[in-house]
């Protein structure tokens, strides 16, 4: 069963002719004919608006009930909802970008890849019979995905399986050793201004090539953001938020919006206004700095001025 929207659209303005156009594109409508558009049963109220707005210009707009005669017009209206084209020019861009790998920086490459991200995620959105070549365009951007990490951040965590974050008392580590992986990208540069700011002011920071293998912290070191560190990956939430939450700091509404930063310059998700720009300083500071104190400290400035900009500034 799906819904059918019959509409003549009014030969003036063309202002309403261009808006519903696009809105039916992006509703991902498949058209039967000029002026007759089909979206699933369970979409007809998506087309209401559309309906409402073309009678408001003097247009006609009627929404249907549609069901096939038999298994083969049935078969005839599936067909037109095939993404297949889509899910190849998205693949194209997945693979370019895989095949580019090797000469871009890590900013450049996480971009690119959040991008792509987000273009399956709006082409899964209007997918509504999702097969073969949706699973597989999943699987291609896992495996890009890792291809990044393994590229630009050897040792990314896993995230661990959601669960209750425990509460912890700052008071109780302080003095300590912090260890994560070197050459810090966003998440663990927000995690080190974070124990420094709020959680250990004496922190002291070691910068390991391989934290969760080769070259494993010391022992009574602290670890985050990296497999089997004690602050890391849990459920949705990225090391940061772990931490901010472990803390009791989870509900201070400008660490708030910097953990809607990082976490979406980690691993994607909902667009924070802060990000572009917190993207850019920090791979400018990448640049600066080859130290990777010298870096946190630096990086740390950038935190410290983004926690105390105003809220109007935001």
């Amino acid at each position: 069963m799906w819904a059918l929207l019959l509409v003549t659209l009014p030969t003036q303005p063309n202002a309403v002719r261009l808006r519903v156009w696009r809105a039916l594109k992006a509703l991902g409508c498949v058209a039967l004919r000029d002026g007759a558009y089909v979206l699933p049963a369970e979409r007809a109220a998506a087309f209401d608006p559309l309906a409402a707005e073309v009678r408001g210009h003097g247009g006609t707009a009627n929404v249907l009930e549609l069901s096939p005669r038999d298994a083969a017009q049935r078969d005839e209206i599936l067909a037109l909802f095939d993404r297949s084209e889509a899910y190849v020019a998205w693949r194209d861009t997945a693979q370019a970008l895989q095949a580019e790998l090797d000469t871009l920086a890590e900013a450049e490459a996480r971009r690119r890849l959040r991008a792509v991200a987000e273009a399956l995620a709006a082409l899964r959105a209007i997918d509504y019979y999702p097969g073969a070549a949706a699973a597989q365009a999943d699987a291609d951007l896992q495996a890009l995905r890792a291809a990044v990490d393994a590229r630009h951040s050897r040792g990314e965590p896993r995230a661990q399986p959601a669960h209750g974050i425990e509460r912890l008392d700052a008071r109780r580590f302080q003095g300590k050793r912090w260890a994560t992986r070197k050459r810090p990208w966003v998440d663990r540069l927000a995690c080190a201004w974070l124990i420094r700011r709020f959680i250990d002011p004496q922190a002291d920071f070691l910068w390991l090539d391989d934290p969760a293998g080769a070259t494993p912290p010391p022992r009574g070191a602290l670890g985050f953001d990296y497999d089997g560190a004690r602050f890391t990956h849990v459920g949705a939430r990225v090391s940061f938020e772990v931490l901010a939450a472990s803390f009791g700091l989870d509900a201070d509404p400008p660490l708030q919006r910097i953990a809607a930063a990082v976490h979406y310059l980690d691993v994607g998700g909902i667009p924070a206004p802060e990000a572009a720009g917190l993207e850019a300083v920090l791979a400018g500071l990448r640049q600066v700095h080859a130290d990777d104190d010298r870096l946190a400290a630096a990086a740390a400035q950038v935190f410290d001025a983004l926690y105390a900009a105003p809220e109007t500034s935001r």
